[in-house]
């Protein structure tokens, strides 16, 4: 359907923020359903070849553009979800795999709510890979979604689909969660902001109490900083039952935009984590560029070693990670009243939960404790430094395809599995080699979801071809607040807002 005359034609649309939008609808100068038919043109003209939205909703987002709160940070902003995790009743969910094809949510996630309140309009689910369980986003059910800075690339994952939707102007935010740097890999991957909260910040209820045993949260990516910083005032705070719980922040996080901040003390490194891994040239160059930065502003910049060793990610989290896919199969044979085959999700997802059965429970709590040590090695930098930068990701932008198994991988797993040998490899080379290749990539964001420590990847560098790269600071516990700060002063010395994608 074609905007009606009064709508925001795009080229304004597209420079403003959630919260200028919200504005505009305040003050009268656009409505609510005029901004969701200039979102839903966007859509439908850049989706086809980005495949940002699977699920669209749009019949849905008219009706609540009629049934919106009086007031709300964001009323009348179109948003759009990320298909994991967050219920909206009476919608499908299918987290990118074929055996949830025919779920819908019969109730809202808590978050959901408070997005409602906040006068959002959501009118879509975006693209991600199954069960969000890669950095990239490439699943069977819904094939890849694609960078708007390159559409050979990807746009990193989990939160892949919801990336490209507000690089390519079709929402100026979109929901994302991050369990090993799902918001973090696709904001640094489309030039966005995207911020991690602390464990226990924002609830994952009343479904989840917590996932991956504390490492997921949820947020956004977005174009500013103060819609992330505004989206957060807005879903932040604990429900019922809640396994964590953290203290409200001493103001609202919106108030620490353009706040300047306190001289900082800031350790970086560029330093690889896996052995033979190699830094990309272009990622080191950002974190340096970045220090000298940071340096010019006022703020203490040191050059440390990485604080932690590879074991605590190829050993402590890979096995949390098994453990984790093998439970979300059980629920998936739950719903579907029967056990789960192997057509009914992918080929490394199923391997993934047969691998889980080589290890013992004692396994899982042991290799849990082993997170400690991390703690302990971050909590002991934050006594001497306020903040720790390092790349988000040890190269650019990816090619898509580049992590998807070789056919002579398929044929093997398939073999290995059809003897059930799967879960003997315990221990081998073989499941060795599979952490560091799919950990490596995520060497520097998964330690944050650890410790539970906020983060956030900043869109300060593009590499020579044009691709977006992202700079990581991590904040102790609880210390969002900062992070804030210090992505404010970046945004007004090196604005990002209003370089986008030619589309």
């Amino acid at each position: 359907m074609p905007p009606s005359p009064k709508s925001l034609p795009f080229d304004e649309y597209v420079i403003h923020d959630a919260t200028a939008l919200a504005e505009l609808v305040r003050t009268g100068e656009v409505t609510p359903a005029e901004l969701l038919e200039t979102a839903i043109v966007r859509a439908e003209a850049v989706n086809p070849q980005l495949n940002a939205i699977v699920t669209p909703l749009y019949d849905k987002g008219r009706a609540m553009t009629k049934e919106l709160p009086e007031t709300g940070p964001f009323r009348g902003v179109p948003f759009l979800l990320k298909d994991l995790e967050l219920e909206w009743a009476g919608t499908p969910m299918k987290s990118g795999c074929r055996g949830y094809q025919n779920y819908v949510s019969t109730a809202d996630s808590e978050v959901i709510k408070r997005l409602k309140a906040a006068g959002l309009v959501f009118f879509g689910k975006t693209n991600t890979p199954e069960f969000g369980l890669t950095p990239y986003t490439e699943s069977k059910l819904y094939g890849p979604a694609r960078n708007p800075w390159k559409q050979t690339h990807s746009p990193g994952g989990s939160s892949g689909g919801s990336a490209v939707a507000v690089a390519a102007g079709i929402v100026p935010a979109a929901t994302a969660s991050d369990g090993g740097g799902s918001i973090r890999i696709p904001a640094s991957c489309c030039g966005l902001f995207g911020l991690k909260p602390s464990k226990g910040r924002v609830t994952l209820g009343p479904r989840f109490g917590e996932l991956w045993n504390g490492a997921v949260t949820g947020l956004a990516v977005t174009r500013s900083v103060r819609d992330s910083a505004a989206l957060l005032d807005a879903i932040a705070g604990p429900m019922p039952g809640d396994p964590y719980f953290l203290p409200a922040p001493e103001r609202p996080f919106r108030e620490e935009v353009g706040r300047e901040p306190d001289k900082l003390r800031i350790a970086f490194s560029t330093q690889p984590l896996m052995p033979g891994q190699m830094v990309d040239p272009e990622c080191i160059r950002a974190v340096q560029e970045t220090a000298r930065l940071l340096e010019k502003l006022g703020h203490s910049v040191d050059e440390i070693p990485l604080p932690y060793e590879k074991t605590i990610v190829t050993e402590a989290f890979f096995v949390n990670v098994l453990s984790e896919t093998a439970a979300t199969l059980r629920e998936l044979g739950e719903y579907l009243g029967r056990p789960v085959r192997r057509d009914d999700v992918e080929l490394n997802t199923w391997a993934q939960a047969r691998l889980a059965e080589g290890f013992s429970a004692a396994d899982l709590a042991y290799q849990k404790r082993r997170w400690n040590t991390l703690n302990r090695s971050m909590g002991k930098l934050h006594e001497t430094y306020d903040l720790f930068l390092s790349p988000t990701l040890p190269r650019p932008p990816i090619a898509i395809g580049t992590f998807q198994n070789k056919s002579s991988e398929e044929r093997l797993l398939k073999l290995v599995d059809s003897l059930g040998g799967l879960k003997y490899l315990k221990g081998s080379k073989t499941v060795d080699d599979l952490a560091e290749r799919s950990l490596g990539y995520i060497s520097f964001t998964v330690i944050t979801n650890m410790t539970g420590q906020p983060s956030m990847s900043v869109p300060l560098h593009w590499s020579a071809d044009g691709l977006p790269i992202g700079v990581m600071f991590a904040a102790k516990l609880g210390d969002e607040a900062t992070l804030f700060r210090l992505a404010s002063q970046l945004e007004q010395e090196r604005p990002w807002f209003m370089k986008r994608p030619s589309l």
